[in-house]
């Protein structure tokens, strides 16, 4: 096939070997995650005091390396699900976005964090427990999060016993008035900041200033 150059040449290069092998490794696409015809998966529900009506967050998983030492899960696919129709737009919008980046494959925790660290500007909640949530936003990420730490993708602190101990001792000594007015913490930004023994300490993280 002929090429007709309608321009003036004012210079030239030698395509090199070795450039088109750059070459290819940066145009190499990632193949996607293929979906099983039956996915298994967990509902979580998420009840807050800013609707009437709960919110199912549904996480499906693909099995990798099925029938090998290496089998196991991660997730291929998130729904949300609730009667609230008030949010439905950035709803649907952030199923499609999440579920994309989950059959991209690759790691996929940074979700967690980027998630937890929406804050909304009318202000956050507390969730049964007493636990504090800057936005909806976010307490979909530790959805997502508690999912990861139950498939051994991610580490977590969901059945952390030294927190659950911090947490008793603080309901103890200070009571619960004093932990809903806890500070913010600086590592992982909940309003969970107490001072037990001299010592600022984040009941949510367990980050300490003492160590």
């Amino acid at each position: 096939m002929s090429i007709k150059i309608d321009r003036k040449i004012v210079s030239y290069a030698v395509k090199q070997p070795e450039d088109q092998a750059e070459a290819s490794k940066v145009t190499a696409i990632a193949p996607l995650l293929e979906r099983d015809d039956i996915l298994e998966g967990n509902t979580y529900k998420i009840k807050t005091p800013m609707s009437d009506h709960a919110m199912y967050i549904t996480i499906n998983d693909v099995v990798m390396n099925a029938g090998t030492p290496e089998e196991h899960r991660r997730p291929f696919e998130i729904f949300i699900n609730s009667k609230n129709m008030e949010h439905f737009m950035w709803i649907v919008a952030l199923t499609r976005i999440t579920s994309a980046i989950f059959r991209k494959g690759g790691d996929i925790t940074f979700l967690v964090e980027e998630l937890k660290a929406v804050f909304d500007p009318r202000g956050g909640y507390y969730k049964r427990g007493g636990k504090y949530m800057p936005s909806l936003i976010a307490e979909i990420g530790e959805v997502i999060q508690q999912h990861l730490v139950s498939i051994g993708m991610m580490e977590g602190q969901l059945n952390n016993a030294e927190l659950q101990a911090k947490r008793k001792e603080a309901e103890d000594t200070l009571g619960a008035d004093a932990i809903a007015k806890g500070g913010q913490c600086d590592k992982c930004g909940a309003m969970a900041v107490v001072r037990l023994d001299n010592c600022n300490c984040c009941l949510e993280c367990g980050d300490s200033k003492c160590g």
